[in-house]
């Protein structure tokens, strides 16, 4: 079956599952929203209708929210795009803003001065000040030290806010006091009414952060945090809000270890795309990929975590390789088995002939086999691998009691659950895992897993998907960046699947094991999200990389109406114990992008933003 034909039958199966039980006006209502999209243009789709906008400006008169001091740089800005930002800011529906404007222009550019004060004139929120130019870090700090808000915001001199900018920022520090906030953004060439895409982000993701500047456009944050690092670091010019907020965010954490920025899940700032941006690529700017790497060697440094940083799969990522402790910690391999000792037998060959990590140890679970060949097969087993050893589960056939059984045997301190249907890539893999699993708070870690034709079986698990959960960029071509590189870096997730996942068992027996009444489905999405509840984060890693030939074993769901109730009965039962609106809500994917595709294409009606 061809890609397309796969998701044509998934996204008919989901619009049948939405009539039967949300009726056919709500299938009417999202098939509306869809061709509205897809047909009738994108003009101003990210941003609110008149009538709202409206609204804020009387909303904002009658509050006192702090004032955000807006740090911008200027150097030798084009008239075509000062006047514009300018005006942008001078637009907004809140009037809890100052402008600060450095100008580090030179003698060629002295209209630069003439545009602001012309402006200035008639606004005094509006601050300038003519500087020496060295460099963005410098040159933004000079700008702060004008600044008299309470909380600082930073945008270049070619980008442009959003109407709302101000509001949405000063309404969310007003009630909540936080430290740091963030927004959305989209990119545009020549209107922001015709944007060309928009970063709808995740709520805060430190492994994601550390791998690439996903924050970016719009951030406020305290003036006094941006005082108490230092202020921007000229060592680090090109990736120097990254490298701001990491030393923000671990001076909030130092105070606080439980804070953390806010997202705000509106687009708040335009990039403007043009030859010279970095919204056009790190091409643009070569010395940003180093800048990065410093930035987050320095964060990890400063936070005592031990590893070594270097270039990602795409340039502007990072890719961190944590140092583990020796003698390396044991891992339990647990393989669930009925017969199909061919597949297990590609499973286990690849597994010892190509995995580097030494310290591990494999426990075959026997569940029900026919076959006499296989128990032949098993008889060998222990003389063949080393450290291999087969454990008989008498039970019927149900994958979390299967595997909380292996773990009364298991002598690690992680283990991995893995099916005996996957085929081991990358010789490193489970140090991968390992190291990522090690890391402070993080519980469990995923793997990228292939469909044997090179597309993405899986990539991390996103609730809400088809209206319960999905994996992230499912059928998408192996080797590439995906959505905002969220398929070639390191992820915060709410869940992976377990059909290769790393767990502390500490962590696993914190939380129980698996929980049994979900025999096959959704076993992993429940047990990774008691995990979360506990106060423990998910990560997955592209740099884990397998082969799943997707649960041959037990046979497709679909075809067998037994199996299809048991399936259903099980999808209702993680809203039973979940909670629908947390199942539909992962604070790991935008409310923005779509719940019916896997590829982070945005929502058909984007009704989060108007």
């Amino acid at each position: 079956m061809s890609q397309k034909s796969k998701r044509i039958k998934e996204l008919f199966g989901y619009a049948c599952t939405l009539t039967r039980e949300q009726g056919v006006g709500a299938m009417a209502s999202r098939a509306a929203g869809f061709c509205k999209r897809r047909f009738l243009g994108k003009k101003a789709r990210y941003l609110p209708g008149k009538e709202t906008l409206q609204a804020q400006r009387q909303d904002a008169a009658a509050q006192k929210f702090p004032t955000i001091s807006i740090l911008t740089p200027l150097y030798n800005t084009p008239e075509n795009f000062l006047r514009p930002y300018i005006e942008s800011v001078i637009g907004q529906t809140a009037p809890n803003w100052q402008l600060v404007l450095a100008d580090a222009s030179d003698a060629d550019h002295a209209k630069v001065a003439d545009i602001v004060r012309e402006y200035a004139a008639d606004e005094p929120r509006i601050v300038y000040t003519k500087i020496e130019n060295k460099g963005i870090s410098a040159n933004t700090n000079a700008a702060a030290k004008l600044a008299t808000g309470p909380y600082l915001a930073l945008a270049d001199h070619d980008d442009m806010l959003a109407p709302h900018a101000v509001y949405c920022a000063g309404r969310l520090l007003a009630e909540t006091g936080a430290d740091f906030v963030y927004s959305d953004e989209a990119l545009f060439e020549k209107s922001p009414e015709r944007p060309k895409v928009g970063h709808f982000k995740p709520d805060y993701a430190p492994e994601y952060l550390m791998a690439v500047n996903y924050i970016c456009h719009l951030a406020v944050f305290k003036k006094e945090l941006f005082e108490a690092v230092g202020g921007e670091r000229p060592a680090c010019d090109g990736a120097q809000d990254h490298d701001l907020f990491l030393r923000i965010i671990d001076e909030m954490q130092r105070r606080d270890p439980a804070a953390k920025p806010l997202h705000i899940p509106q687009v708040l700032y335009y990039w403007r795309v043009h030859a010279a941006s970095t919204s056009s690529g790190t091409d643009a700017k070569p010395y940003v990929v180093a800048a990065a790497q410093k930035a987050v060697a320095d964060h990890l440094a400063a936070t005592g975590r031990r590893g070594t940083v270097e270039e990602g799969k795409f340039p502007g990522t990072c890719h961190i390789r944590w140092q583990i402790d020796e003698p390396q910690p044991l891992v339990s391999i647990l393989i669930p088995n009925k017969d199909h000792i061919d597949d297990l037998e590609k499973c286990l060959h690849s597994l010892y002939a190509k995995t580097t990590y030494e310290s591990f140890e494999v426990l075959v679970v026997e569940n029900n086999s026919a076959d006499p060949a296989t128990f032949a097969y098993y008889k060998k087993l222990p003389q063949r691998y080393e450290n291999a050893r087969v454990i008989t589960y008498n039970g019927g056939f149900n994958f979390s009691a299967i595997n909380n059984f292996a773990r009364r045997y298991a002598q690690g301190q992680y283990l991995l659950l893995l099916n005996n249907d996957v085929e081991v890539l990358n010789g490193d893999w489970l140090t991968q895992m390992v190291g990522e699993c090690s890391q402070p708070g993080v519980g469990i870690c995923g793997a990228m897993l292939y469909y044997p034709d090179d597309t993405v079986q899986h990539a991390g698990v996103v609730t809400g998907l088809g209206g319960y959960a999905g994996h992230s960029h499912k059928y998408h071509k192996r080797g590439g960046s995906g959505y905002m590189f969220r398929l070639a870096t390191v992820q915060d997730y709410s869940a992976v699947t377990a059909a290769c996942l790393l767990v502390r068992t500490a962590v696993y027996d914190a939380v129980h094991g698996l929980d049994e009444a979900f025999t096959v489905a959704f076993n992993d999405v429940d047990f990774c999200l008691r995990v979360r509840d506990a106060g423990w984060r998910i990560v997955w890693t592209p740099y884990a990389e397998l082969y799943h030939y997707e649960s041959k074993s037990r046979g497709s769901d679909e075809k067998d109406t037994a199996k299809k109730a048991r399936f259903d009965t099980e999808r209702e039962r993680l809203y039973a114990q979940h909670g629908r609106d947390n199942i539909l809500h992962d604070p790991y994917y935008s409310p923005s992008l779509s719940l019916d595709y896997e590829d982070f294409r945005e929502s058909a009606d984007l009704r989060n933003l108007k």
